[in-house]
């Protein structure tokens, strides 16, 4: 089970999402830097929903994060179906370049970790003519043995960062920030996938209204289909599967609770007569 969490919650697959605006996250990522206190930021879709289903050791690193946020629409619509709204997705990508907006205007401390040198040194070219403002300490590569993360996450501490971005897959990223945070001293991490390499140039993001309509998969597929596309339609069929069984948990709980009522007051009443 995941920790107690000080904002709005709902309960999806019995995972806690934090009900959070952009604006509001932006907001705790400031107040978590200047109180020099962690803010650990972990995000779900209907792909990593499947996956913690399927992986312990990444459903528990999700579950340790001190803010778990709707990536995906379909995450934000499955929530809409129990009831229980969320007020909006808040896609790590964007969440990461909103936070390179406000380290930018704060000169806020910045270490990358993940993707290629390559792309590494597309993004350093993008933060150093869009963020000036962004102190760039660090910028590691992803591609590392296990036994390089203690010094890895040494780097990371001595860099004095304000905030790290994780570039990688999951469930490197999780597990890898589940591992060290506590050890790197950085206030603010943010698992951001694979954003650097669309922040860099090296792959087109879908166009606002696929992102708006919950199709962003279907576009990545089109550009990558023989190694994503088996994924998603897997990933996809299986989330459907969940929120069917979920849905089909929720009915037969409220008409048990309504036949328990029933039931109850007909006792009610043979007992007045």
């Amino acid at each position: 089970m995941s920790q107690r969490s000080p904002w709005p919650t709902r309960r999806l697959f019995d995972v806690r999402i934090d009900a959070l605006t952009m604006t509001d996250v932006v907001d705790a990522v400031d107040a978590a830097i200047e109180r020099r206190e962690r803010l650990l930021i972990g995000v779900v879709n209907a792909a990593k929903m499947v996956k913690m289903q399927r992986d312990s050791a990444l459903r528990r690193a999700v579950l340790g994060a001190d803010m778990i946020l709707a990536d995906g629409m379909s995450v934000v619509w499955a929530s809409r179906l129990f009831r229980d709204p969320l007020p909006e997705r808040v896609a790590g990508i964007d969440l990461m370049v909103r936070v390179l907006e406000l380290c930018n205007h704060k000169k806020y401390r910045v270490f990358c970790l993940g993707a290629t040198e390559e792309v590494l040194a597309g993004l350093r070219a993008v933060i150093a003519r869009d963020y000036p403002g962004v102190e760039l300490v660090g910028t590691r590569n992803g591609y590392y043995d296990a036994s390089e993360e203690p010094e890895i996450a040494r780097q990371v501490s001595e860099s004095n960062a304000d905030v790290l971005f994780v570039g990688m897959t999951s469930p490197r990223k999780e597990t890898f920030l589940a591992d060290w945070c506590d050890e790197m001293h950085v206030p603010v991490c943010h698992g951001v996938g694979g954003a650097f390499d669309v922040l860099s140039g090296k792959v087109r993001r879908a166009p606002g209204i696929l992102q708006r309509a919950g199709m962003e998969w279907a576009f990545r597929v089109a550009q990558e289909p023989r190694r994503l596309g088996k994924r998603y339609v897997d990933t996809n069929a299986a989330f459907l599967g969940m929120l069917a069984r979920e849905k089909y948990q929720d009915l037969k709980k409220k008409l048990f609770g309504r036949r328990e009522e029933k039931d109850h007051w007909k006792r009610v009443r043979t007992d007045h007569h």
